[in-house]
């Protein structure tokens, strides 16, 4: 992440973005050392959810990210509250992405199967679910699930996109 950051700034770049959810694992540990500042997939999502006025948020995506707290620590700033799946969802959901979704294999069962994760969630009071990998828009939005989505790499996009018209 340095590295790239660091050619990034070379060449000009104002900010930096990277719309892999998982990554921003590292981010952390890069940030403070950073030449330019980042902006946070998480972060965006948070904002877009307390905007529009959504409280708990469902969280989709592979078993790395959802185990991890990319998402509740940057919902929780904003107050809002982050369910995950079980962890038997996480493995199969996760398991669809990596072995389906990532090679274009798009399977009414695994459309099937991300809606009964999203409606347990809705069950359990979430308002909105987000759509913490790339792939999960491709087969899920706001035509089909359960919930209302935040797709958290078309989110960020547009926050880079206003940022990079708020720069020049």
């Amino acid at each position: 992440m340095l590295a790239s950051a660091e050619k990034l700034a070379r060449v000009g770049a104002d900010f930096l973005i990277c719309p892999d959810n998982t990554i921003h694992q590292g981010l952390p540990f890069v940030d403070q050392r950073s030449p330019l500042p980042w902006l946070h997939i998480a972060e965006v999502v948070a904002a877009e959810a307390a905007g529009r006025g959504f409280r708990r948020l469902g969280l989709t995506g592979t078993r790395w990210l959802v185990e991890s707290g990319v998402y509740p620590e940057k919902l929780a700033a904003r107050g809002l509250e982050c369910v995950r799946p079980t962890a038997a969802e996480r493995e199969e959901t996760s398991r669809l992405i990596m072995e389906e979704l990532v090679y274009s294999v798009f399977k009414p069962d695994t459309v099937a199967a991300f809606q009964r994760v999203i409606a347990r969630m809705k069950d359990e009071g979430c308002d909105a679910v987000i759509l913490g990998c790339t792939e999960i828009p491709l087969i899920i939005g706001d035509a089909n699930s359960p919930l209302p989505t935040l797709d958290s790499t078309r989110l960020l996009a547009r926050a880079a996109l206003r940022r990079a018209v708020s720069v020049r």
